[in-house]
């Protein structure tokens, strides 16, 4: 089995052919026999470098993590003086853009012993700055983000919802 710290090419081949199923036809999609079959070897083969199914998802969710943590750290950096309303918006993008991979990464319990070490830390680390090192307020932007995310992506708003104008709220209010 490939070492989750320094994965093999075979092993990323895997992470992205599971990722490509994700991404385009949903979770149902993601097996092993299908990620096999896109990257043409037997389904046996797979259990070389992963040692089942949930491992491919821990994967999953540690490049997910790892890309958000980087969209939020652009954002950071390109903040204009509102990190709380860059973060916000690097957070909601990233989200709808990848809805199935972030279902994936935060409609379950977290396998942080799956991660890479500090991984989980870096993705929160914007969110801290943001508030100034408070970690009950930074949890509570990520939970605003994070709740209003799954509802849009869950298609729960009704049609015509102003959701910019909900976003701006939680924004005032994190920012008071």
């Amino acid at each position: 089995m490939s070492d989750p710290t320094s994965p093999s090419p075979r092993a990323r081949e895997i992470v992205g052919a599971a990722r490509e199923l994700l991404e385009k036809e949903g979770p149902e999609a993601v097996s092993m026999r299908r990620i096999a079959d896109r990257i043409g070897i037997r389904a046996p083969s797979l259990y070389k470098h992963f040692p089942d199914k949930s491992a491919v998802e821990a994967a999953l969710t540690a490049a997910g993590m790892a890309e958000l943590a980087e969209a939020l750290e652009i954002a950071e950096a390109s903040g204009d003086g509102d990190p709380i309303a860059a973060l916000l918006a690097a957070y909601r993008a990233y989200a709808l853009a990848h809805p199935h991979l972030y279902r994936l990464m935060s409609g379950q319990p977290l396998d942080r012993d799956a991660l890479p070490a500090g991984l989980e830390d870096r993705a929160a680390a914007p969110l801290m700055r943001a508030v100034g090192g408070d970690h009950d307020t930074a949890r509570a932007l990520w939970g605003f983000a994070h709740g209003m995310v799954v509802l849009e992506l869950a298609g729960r708003f009704p049609p015509g919802a102003d959701l910019s104008g909900a976003w701006a709220s939680g924004h005032s209010a994190f920012s008071a």
